[in-house]
């Protein structure tokens, strides 16, 4: 049986970590899909006995196709192991890295109709020159806020790959359903 690794992302962060989760599974023996859950239509279930979800979060919320997918596939979700992982800029600070610390990640959860098994926040990255002028300026704004990087020409990465590493060996070891 394999993982199907869904991922919601805005800048592509997310697509990144769901790769390097597939490729840390590699490692330990777990076949996985990754799949961008916005252009899933049908889903062969049957195939995987294990689902992670990955989604990004922009000013304060996950894309909307997010909860409907875990609407639409809750039965589905609660047949499998399963685990959750949320990327974020507010994770960039080590006190917002934990499903219980990041006030996006607790809200989703605590109102979805799924609860995985397993999950994880980590720190995305800050991609100034590939934003448009708006999110520009509105997230160097926000970062300024925060006490974070301003430089618009600057890209940076936040993302903890050992954390990302730990949450795959740890979604490797629930036990199927």
């Amino acid at each position: 049986m394999k993982t199907l690794i869904l991922f919601s992302t805005r800048d592509g962060q997310t697509r990144e970590i769901a790769s390097y989760i597939s490729s840390e599974l590699k490692e330990l023996g777990v076949e996985s899909d990754v799949v961008n859950l916005h252009r899933c239509e049908e889903l062969a279930w049957a195939n995987y006995d294990r689902v992670i979800i990955g989604a990004s979060i922009r000013y304060g919320h996950f894309h909307a196709s997010v909860e409907a997918f875990v609407k639409k596939y809750q039965l589905q979700l609660k047949e499998r192991a399963s685990a959750f992982f949320a990327v974020n800029l507010v994770a960039r600070k080590p006190e917002k890295r934990s499903p219980q610390t990041n006030l996006y990640t607790r809200k989703f959860l605590l109102n979805s109709v799924w609860q995985p098994d397993h999950c994880a926040v980590f720190a995305g990255a800050l991609r100034y020159p590939r934003y448009g002028w708006l999110d520009r300026f509105m997230i160097r704004l926000i970062m300024k806020m925060t006490g974070g990087e301003t430089d618009t020409s600057k890209e940076v990465v936040y993302t903890d790959w050992p954390q990302v590493a730990r949450f795959a060996r740890e979604t490797a070891q629930l036990s199927t359903k």
